[in-house]
């Protein structure tokens, strides 16, 4: 039982990491935050496609695990 709550909580965290990669990738696409991805060669729209994927997946990812029942009553 202690597994399967170790492994819930280790991808609760990842896709919470994931959603907050992502939100400043879709910032910086957005213009909210003043960096300069020109200046490095990436173009804008990749930090955002990049951005969304991460955003989005993670809140995916940290939805279902929110709301998948817990196993603790299980033998």
């Amino acid at each position: 039982m202690e597994n399967k709550n170790a492994k819930r909580i280790a991808l609760l965290i990842a896709s919470g990491m994931d959603i907050l990669i992502g939100a400043l990738g879709l910032l910086v696409y957005f213009g909210f935050l003043p960096f300069d991805l020109d200046a490095m060669g990436i173009p804008r729209w990749m930090a955002g496609a990049v951005g969304a994927g991460l955003f989005f997946s993670g809140l995916a990812v940290f939805a279902y695990n929110l709301s998948a029942p817990d196993s603790s009553g299980e033998k």
